[in-house]
């Protein structure tokens, strides 16, 4: 086999290895090579509890505004916290000991409850001690902004805020900005703070059954991490075009050296 041979072998297979499949960047494929309907089941959505650093946006109306207006931690009441800066700031924050401070009512401890039992000891708690049952109160307790941070090959790096109580891979991706071309979709590294420590899970964005995982929808405060593919520590270039051109320049450079030292 001669030399030229053996170089164009050599180019045609540094091209092939350094190039970023297709199957590598489309999300939600179905492996089993089916086309018919995919049927997925649901994900069993667990409630999530809460945990230290939480900040809660809580409202109590009544038919009465005046008589509500004494629980609310600002004169603005529930004006002020429509924006993230306001909820920041008149929100109620669960602090190291597990306990928000609600003007009146006092400390409430919070730690490891879900938003819908904080709120039934909020109006027990209010039927109890300052209201009768012809007050009609309405208490909506909710997180300020369902908060995530997502680092890597990302085009939109950093800590994001959704207004929306469920919020999945896909979502929190997008609204990231998208991975991008050299991030590996197949291995998407989510990290959970739970009582009892932290969790890691990577999922394969790839595949279609990734919607089964219990980490499909996120938790408030995750984190995720998408890692680089092998192809970007090469660099010879993520497309077919751009190794091509990488394998011309070193060529050229190569010719070029020889010659100069030849002569």
């Amino acid at each position: 086999m001669s030399k030229s041979v053996l170089c164009l072998l050599l180019v045609i297979s540094v091209l092939f290895s350094s190039c970023i499949p297709t199957q590598d960047l489309i999300y939600l494929q179905k492996k089993n090579n089916s086309d018919g309907e995919t049927k997925i089941a649901a994900v069993e959505s667990k409630p999530y509890r809460l945990q230290t650093n939480d900040v809660l946006s809580i409202t109590i109306k009544a038919i009465d505004p005046k008589l509500v207006a004494i629980f609310s931690p600002s004169g603005e009441g529930a004006a002020a916290g429509k924006s993230e800066s306001g909820l920041y700031f008149d929100g109620f924050t669960v602090d190291d000991h597990g306990n928000i401070r609600i003007p009146v009512l006092g400390e409430l401890n919070v730690i490891g409850y879900t938003l819908d039992e904080i709120r039934v000891r909020v109006e027990k708690q209010l039927l109890a001690e300052y209201f009768n049952k012809e007050a009609s109160i309405f208490v909506t307790v909710k997180l300020a902004g369902f908060r995530y941070t997502i680092n890597g090959e990302i085009g939109g790096p950093g800590t994001k805020t959704l207004f929306q109580e469920h919020v999945n891979i896909m979502e929190a991706i997008a609204n990231a900005g998208d991975i991008t071309i050299t991030g590996d979709r197949k291995a998407v590294t989510i990290m959970r703070k739970t009582p009892t420590g932290v969790q890691m899970q990577d999922l394969d964005l790839t595949d279609i059954n990734v919607m089964k995982s219990p980490y499909f929808y996120l938790q408030p405060n995750d984190y995720i991490y998408v890692k680089p593919l092998k192809q970007k520590t090469w660099g010879t270039g993520k497309t077919g075009i751009e190794s091509l051109g990488t394998i011309i320049t070193l060529l050229s450079l190569a010719t070029t050296t020889f010659l100069l030292l030849k002569n």
